[in-house]
């Protein structure tokens, strides 16, 4: 192993390789629940894709199995060490190469945190619509291993739709380029969608170029509580179908999420106790044609059974009902450690029958579950939560009961199992549930042939 160390320091410098226990139980795993890895070999952080490449080609030569990590915020296990291997780190490669008014364009290389990107477009009037809920804190090159999706989906669509042009470096070191600055490009395969959302299996991208478009200047989000999960969730085809507005977001949360929600906030939302709230928001170019847009999206919303519709259009009262749907996530972090946090997608409306199930599940198990999510484009956060009475053994066996259930349902529904986290480590193991066995050894033929030697992240995604 000495021998090993001693050549990556002279590929990456002395500061830039880690072998003490502290740093490798820190870079060993991602923000997943109840995942746990061993420790890799040590930790290696490159500053460029010549020295990504360098890597690569020791480690093929050497069957060295690679960990690629961005900011650690994954939540499948992908950025999990691989027993005896490399975590190789991008946190370094951080730095925006260009920016391109003319052909609205920037050019990052994979480091970079997602909000700065976003930051530096609306000081240009542009605007970068990948906005995964972990903008603040995750990696672009993360986003585009797994496809990250988010709260503006519905418009804008996840990560895949704004990358114009990516430089990969394969498992086998050579460093390849696909796309560029134009909007149109239909040469040979579609290999950026390829490696977009492929979890670090097929190679390490080390540059995006991405697409801005103008940003709207003017939005304004709408609060709606129902009675019931069925009422909110019929009214959001016929949103989308009938009313001729595009929303920017549609979230759900349910009753059980609000609770969370409000406790950690210590505050209440109004109509606390309702089955279910609904989050719109729209936006537009002109002040006068956004006002008109939600006066008619409120009116309809009544119509179609909201016990009652607010509208926020300053920055201050929209925050505040954003910060309810974004205080869920950390209510459950903070009073629940103990969860599992799902993210299935299905048909918009089949969302009531699958949360309906969850519930059951739950019940059936004896465990606790609420749900949220991004009902616009079909996505579920569907979270068990591990009761204070029950120790960790039950715990695992109800949660895994409770996965396989929740996967044969969404499967039952026409569903995906994962709609923006991935597959990962965590859920490989239910992919046959989705997938034909001919579907599954066609994707590892994909794998195969661009590693041959099996050693760029090679636990995830499939089973062995």
């Amino acid at each position: 192993m000495n021998s090993i160390i001693e050549h990556l320091r002279k590929i990456v410098g002395e500061e830039n390789i880690k072998t003490d226990v502290e740093e490798l139980e820190r870079y060993s795993k991602d923000e997943t629940s109840g995942v746990r890895p061993p420790l890799p070999m040590a930790v290696v952080f490159a500053n460029s894709a010549n020295e990504v490449s360098e890597i690569m080609k020791f480690a093929y030569n050497h069957k060295i199995p690679v960990t690629p990590r961005g900011a650690g915020t994954g939540l499948s296990g992908g950025a999990v060490a691989e027993k005896n291997g490399l975590i190789l780190s991008l946190e370094k490669m951080n730095h925006i190469i260009e920016f391109d008014a003319e052909n609205m364009t920037v050019t990052v290389e994979p480091g970079v945190i997602t909000d700065e990107i976003q930051k530096l477009a609306e000081e240009h009037g542009l605007f970068y619509a990948g906005d995964p809920a972990s903008s603040e804190s995750s990696s672009i090159g993360g986003n585009v291993a797994e496809n990250a999706g988010g709260v503006k989906v519905l418009k804008y669509g996840p990560t895949s739709y704004h990358v114009l042009g990516i430089e990969v470096v394969l498992p086998t070191g050579e460093i390849v380029h696909f796309g560029g600055k134009m909007m149109k490009n239909v040469m040979g395969y579609d290999m950026i969608r390829l490696f977009i959302g492929s979890e670090g299996t097929l190679g390490i991208v080390t540059k995006i170029i991405l697409r801005l478009i103008p940003k709207p200047k003017y939005s304004a989000v709408l609060l709606a509580p129902f009675e019931s999960i069925d009422d909110a969730v019929r009214c959001v085809p016929k949103v989308l179908s009938q009313s001729g507005i595009l929303p920017t977001s549609i979230e759900l949360m349910d009753k059980y999420s609000v609770q969370m929600a409000s406790r950690f906030l210590n505050e209440a939302i109004p109509y606390q106790e309702a089955g279910c709230h609904l989050i719109f928001e729209i936006d537009s170019s002109d002040r006068q044609s956004l006002i008109k847009l939600y006066i008619s999206l409120g009116e309809k919303l009544q119509q179609m059974g909201a016990m009652e519709v607010y509208i926020a259009d300053n920055r201050h009262q929209k925050m505040k009902i954003w910060k309810f749907r974004k205080a869920i996530a950390e209510g459950i972090i903070a009073f629940r450690p103990e969860h599992c946090m799902e993210d299935v997608s299905v048909p918009i409306n089949a969302i009531p029958r699958l949360i309906q199930s969850t519930y059951q599940i739950a019940r059936k198990n004896n465990i606790e579950v609420l749900n949220f999510g991004h009902v616009g484009d079909g996505n579920v956060h569907v979270t068990f939560l591990k009761p204070e009475s029950m120790n960790n053994e039950n715990w695992k066996l109800s949660t895994e009961k409770s996965l396989e259930e929740l996967y044969q349902i969404t499967a039952q529904l026409e569903g995906s199992m994962t709609g923006e986290h991935g597959v990962g480590l965590k859920r490989k193991k239910y992919l046959p549930i989705f997938f034909r066995q001919e579907e599954i050894d066609l994707m590892k033929k994909i794998k195969k042939a661009i590693d041959p030697g099996n050693i760029l992240n090679p636990s995830k995604l499939f089973m062995s």
